[in-house]
């Protein structure tokens, strides 16, 4: 997944676009498929039609109109799910909606979308590895037990640096020094922060329904949203900075302060 992750980023376009608009949808499925209830082929219908919209809307960077098509769709899956998982449904539809926007929004602004899609990768692949390990080498308190047994005090912040750090170093590779200082590294520690909530806010649904893994689309590694839990939180807030900063464009907003 890492090299398919990576040849897509450096082919962009139509490539980049699809790959993750694949990845979405099964996220959609995933969480549909996870969650349970009646009209779960319909729901999951409503999921791809808003990945695919929230796909088309960030590859022309146009927020609004990907908002408005994700908050109906959002609509459409809790009517369909009925009963105590509505809320549920349209979650996974907002869930997967951001993930697909966020990354087309980014890889495709000028000049540094693919950078900012690389510091992404850096910062989540460098906190899930360095968490990983910080949290077995010093062991400590846990971070929140209820929801991830395995989750430390420790790991999570050795992880959180190190991606950060990562990150940093991504863009000094990709951009030289002129990028690659302490604001970009805050930035990093951000994102990599977000990515650690992501990680936490996916094992508290899996633990709510009751899964061990999103599904078996992975063999041995679970299932896409298990791969990515941490990413979609990453790149939507990526993605929120630059609209919020709105100049040179989305992807350059993360570097230029």
């Amino acid at each position: 997944m890492v090299i398919a992750a990576l040849g897509a980023l450096y082919l962009g376009g139509d490539v980049f676009a699809l790959f993750w608009l694949a990845a979405a949808f099964a996220v959609s499925w995933e969480w549909q498929n996870l969650i349970g209830g009646e009209g779960r082929a319909a729901r999951i219908a409503v999921g791809g039609a808003a990945v695919a919209a929230a796909m088309a809307f960030g590859r022309v960077s146009m927020p609004g109109a990907a908002a408005l098509a994700i908050a109906v769709f959002a609509l459409a899956g809790a009517a369909l799910a009925g009963g105590e998982r509505r809320l549920w449904a349209a979650t996974g539809v907002v869930y997967a909606g951001a993930l697909a926007f966020s990354v087309c929004l980014l890889r495709e602004s000028a000049d540094v979308g693919a950078l900012a899609i690389a510091f992404l990768f850096a910062v989540v692949w460098g906190t899930d590895i360095f968490a990983y390990f910080g949290g077995r080498l010093i062991g400590g308190p846990k971070l929140w037990p209820r929801v991830s047994a395995g989750k430390t005090w420790s790991g999570t912040i050795t992880g959180v640096l190190c991606g950060a750090f990562l990150g940093l170093i991504a863009v000094y590779l990709g951009a030289g020094p002129q990028l690659a200082n302490w604001r970009v590294f805050l930035v990093g520690l951000a994102a990599a922060a977000f990515s650690q909530v992501g990680d936490l806010f996916e094992s508290s649904v899996k633990r709510r329904f009751g899964v061990k893994d999103s599904s078996q689309l992975i063999p041995g590694h679970g299932g896409v949203m298990d791969r990515l839990d941490g990413f979609i939180f990453a790149s939507a807030f990526a993605a929120a900075v630059g609209l919020l900063r709105g100049a040179p464009s989305v992807a350059a907003s993360l570097f230029f302060w």
